[in-house]
């Protein structure tokens, strides 16, 4: 910090002191500034680092397109999301990592292509040897946050201590679930340990019982969204006075669909629409906490979800006992319906995409996204230009002014200049790569205009599919054979970006 400089007395300033006065004077005041300066330098460290950007990622589990009413819909109210579209730009070609939970957390996380892997289903991995955003952001001087569904794996043994997952990675602080709050452990992690255990007695999951053996207080079905809320506000506020990275992953509106008392008949859609409404008061929550800390301007949000919503009932909820803290007896009878009856309601979960979670049309990977930074992002934009949740590592990285490593993050592509309004659109990007999953091997190559569903190993006697979004958005017409040259300019761009093990230029 340096001593600012004091006017001397001049025929200016018209100061009528005596020269033993001023020199009095101007020694006090030497001594002051010389003691700001030195406190300064004695927490350069932290004045260094209050100046960074905090970032927070607001993960949404299963959020469709159509959920949230900045993005059309009509049954559901979210003022919080909507707000924060108007203080920010919101994103219309905004596409998951996959369209199914671990591998699209995996690709946001890393800033890899979960295709890469070639694996169907959920269970990805983080590992400690792999660069991820809070590993980077740990190098700078963050400290960081995993507070909600993690889905990217811990130890196999609940009962060896301690539990590995996110804290192995890079993360400071996490309080979350494994997978969801309709995963078999009925419990929180709480870092490195499973929290409400019965002391002294082995923790265990028996198939086809309702809670685990040797679990005190299992998670409270209707409190879980509350509770992280709680725990991501507490990390927040203990964190203001220095540069944090938040990865705030609410379960909300994942099956199974258990809103709060407080939120249930508040929608227009139902039990589902109430859990939605759920979520978007805990996004208030978040932003009010900025607020009330005075950090706002200097945070940079992004809010999305994970991929496509599920337009069908989930199956597996059809023989679960709850934990509620209401038993009022309404969640039991509806929750198992919770999606059919949004959708005789008039709610379209996905909006006008076609399917949703699992698949490889729009509906399972096209999201919402909406980033805000206070002075720096123009309120109120929008932009339809393509992007990929695996560019949030880059975008973060230019946000705190800092490269990449060559080796990490090899298909993120900062969109922080699109945010800024500086350029329309993405450079050096011919088309994104949504890795399908769930329902077949599959790519969807993704220009905005053109998009090909590339099918491969198993499932390439199934064949590729080729819609033109500019005059079919519901993917009702497959013009594979009218447009072979397009068909095989996209299928080579998958191929080649598969040979170079990168898509970041």
């Amino acid at each position: 910090m340096s001593i600012p400089t004091f006017p001397r007395p001049n025929r200016v300033t018209h100061l009528r002191l005596n020269s033993q006065r001023f020199q009095h004077l101007w020694h006090i005041a030497a001594l002051f500034w010389l003691i700001v300066a030195s406190a300064g330098l004695m927490t350069t460290g932290r004045i260094a680092a209050s100046e960074s950007p905090n970032v927070v990622v607001i993960f949404a589990d299963d959020l469709g397109y159509g959920d949230v009413s900045c993005y059309g819909a009509t049954k559901i109210k979210t003022p919080n999301m909507d707000r924060l579209a108007a203080e920010g730009i919101r994103l219309t070609d905004a596409h998951s990592a996959a369209s199914l939970c671990s591998p699209s957390r995996y690709g946001l996380l890393t800033g890899r292509s979960p295709w890469r892997l070639h694996k169907k289903g959920n269970g990805y991995r983080l590992s400690s040897d792999q660069m991820n955003i809070a590993a980077f952001l740990k190098d700078s001087g963050y400290t960081s946050a995993a507070i909600g569904k993690w889905h990217l794996g811990y130890s196999k043994d609940w009962n060896r201590l301690p539990i590995t997952g996110p804290l192995e990675v890079g993360f400071d602080y996490h309080f979350g679930v494994p997978s969801n709050h309709n995963d078999s452990t009925r419990a929180f992690i709480e870092n490195h340990d499973l929290v409400g255990r019965k002391p002294g007695q082995p923790y265990r999951i028996v198939k086809g019982q309702d809670f685990p053996d040797g679990l005190e207080s299992p998670r409270v079905d209707d409190q879980v969204d509350t509770t992280l809320t709680r725990k991501a506000i507490d990390f927040i506020r203990r964190n203001a006075q220095r540069p944090f990275f938040l990865y705030f992953t609410p379960c909300a509106p994942h099956t199974h669909v258990t809103p709060a008392a407080k939120y249930r008949g508040t929608s227009k859609a139902g039990l589902f629409g109430d859990h939605v409404q759920e979520l978007d008061a805990h996004v208030g929550e978040i932003l009010d906490t900025l607020d009330d800390l005075g950090i706002a301007q200097n945070t940079f949000v992004i809010f999305t979800s994970d991929n496509g919503s599920t337009p069908k009932d989930f199956k597996g909820t059809q023989n679960v006992q709850l934990n509620l803290a209401d038993d009022s007896g309404d969640v039991r009878r509806k929750f198992k319906t919770a999606k059919a009856d949004a959708k005789k309601m008039g709610h379209v979960t996905n909006g006008p995409w076609r399917d949703g979670k699992g698949y490889s049309y729009e509906g399972g990977h096209r999201i919402p996204f909406i980033a805000r930074w206070p002075g720096m992002i123009t309120p109120g934009t929008t932009s339809d230009e393509t992007i990929n949740l695996t560019d949030v590592f880059a975008t973060i990285a230019d946000v705190v002014d800092r490269d990449l490593p060559a080796d990490a993050a090899e298909d993120s592509i900062s969109a922080l200049p699109l945010l800024l309004g500086k350029r329309p659109e993405i450079p050096g990007r011919e088309a994104v790569f949504i890795l399908g999953n769930g329902k077949d091997s599959a790519v969807a190559v993704c220009t905005g205009t053109w998009k090909l569903i590339y099918r491969y190993g198993s499932d390439e006697d199934r064949g590729h599919e080729l819609y033109d979004l500019s005059k079919d958005p519901n993917e009702s017409h497959d013009v594979t054979r009218q447009y072979p040259e397009i068909v095989e300019r996209l299928a080579d761009a998958y191929r080649s970006a598969e040979a170079a093990g990168h898509t970041r230029p």
